[in-house]
């Protein structure tokens, strides 16, 4: 734990991949700042996305990261967007302690068209639909989701309504991505990302200060806000609000020189920060697991050759599997392949 001073002085900086949890103990303000850098472009170069996709897969990386690393238990967040844009799929998971991956499944077409109309803003991409929040602790346990609508709304918006509906704690988070373009240290050009964000909760010691106004259809719903903010969380929330892009994804800022300029005067502790990293889950094991749990009919229509080729579209691993070695499988499960079929043993 460390005290912030005016000056920084000595101060040891988390850095890029770090997430640095913080409190306010004048405003009664918990909550967790960073700033991705190469761990975001490991992900988005091997999947060469179009510019305004490679933003919304980044927007979507740093809200996982914010919210996976306030896991308590070992398990996996999976934040899922699901609509009826050019962007039809967003998917990222944070797996404790540390791993990050994501993909996105786009329409070509649409999003040329998109591109065309200046209609590239994250909601105008992902259309309308669901975004899902799922917290799953492993085998033997019930996953845990909470479903919020892409109605148009930001995915910052969209985060502070899913955690009003889930925990009932004031919440208001911010997100921003930037596209840099220097030069190496052999002076070729380098195209690199940046993104950063913050989340900041409310978490009064007083419960009867966290009051939330009723949610829109919900019991006792007036059609109202008649919800009067407190003031400190009325004071913490115009502070974050005050944050650019610029300086979410500034390398020259720093993620603690951020938040002592937000909260300095009110007195801001930070926390022992915690890496992130671009590790994929994916394993030929895995991947075997599954292929011998498919119906006999669907294994024998991925066969092509006498092999089986996956390509994890996480990490864009390819595995490659005999028939072979899948089918033995299979028959031990019950499910024998439909005719003897080429390589049949």
């Amino acid at each position: 734990m460390s005290d912030m001073t005016p000056g920084l002085g000595e101060f040891d900086f988390a850095g890029d991949d770090h997430v640095v949890p913080f409190q306010v103990e004048g405003l009664d303000v918990r909550g967790r700042a960073v700033q991705l850098g190469p761990m975001l472009d490991a992900i988005l170069e091997r999947h060469n996305y179009p510019l305004p996709v490679a933003r919304l897969v980044a927007e979507t990386v740093v809200l996982t990261v914010l919210l996976g690393t306030s896991l308590k238990f070992e398990g996996k967040l999976i934040v899922q967007t699901q609509g009826d844009g050019p962007v039809d799929l967003v998917v990222a998971d944070f797996a404790t302690p540390d791993r990050v991956r994501a993909y996105a499944r786009y329409d070509v077409d649409a999003l040329a068209v998109a591109e065309k109309d200046g209609r590239t803003r994250s909601h105008e991409l992902l259309g309308k639909g669901v975004l899902a929040f799922t917290i799953d602790q492993g085998a033997h346990t019930q996953r845990y989701q909470g479903i919020v609508a892409l109605d148009g709304a930001t995915l910052e918006e969209i985060a502070g309504v899913y955690f009003r509906q889930s925990e009932q704690i004031p919440t208001k988070v911010r997100l921003g991505v930037a596209e840099l373009l220097d030069r190496d240290e052999s002076g070729k050009p380098r195209h690199r990302w940046r993104a950063g964000g913050m989340v900041a909760q409310f978490l009064p010691e007083a419960p009867e200060r966290m009051r939330q106004p009723d949610l829109s259809g919900g019991d006792g719903d007036s059609g109202e806000n008649v919800f009067e903010d407190d003031d400190l969380w009325a004071e913490a929330k115009v502070m974050v609000e005050t944050i650019d892009t610029d300086e979410l994804t500034d390398p020259m800022v720093g993620t603690e020189r951020l938040l002592y300029r937000l909260f300095h005067e009110r007195g801001v502790r930070v926390y022992e920060p915690q890496a992130v990293y671009d590790r994929c889950s994916c394993s030929r094991e895995k991947l075997q697991s599954v292929l011998a749990n498919l119906d006999a009919a669907d294994l024998e229509s991925t066969i092509d050759d006498g092999e089986v080729k996956v390509t994890c579209e996480f990490c864009s691993t390819t595995y490659r599997f005999e028939a072979s070695e899948v089918r033995p499988q299979q028959r031990a499960l019950g499910r024998d392949p439909v005719g003897p079929g080429p390589g049949y043993l």
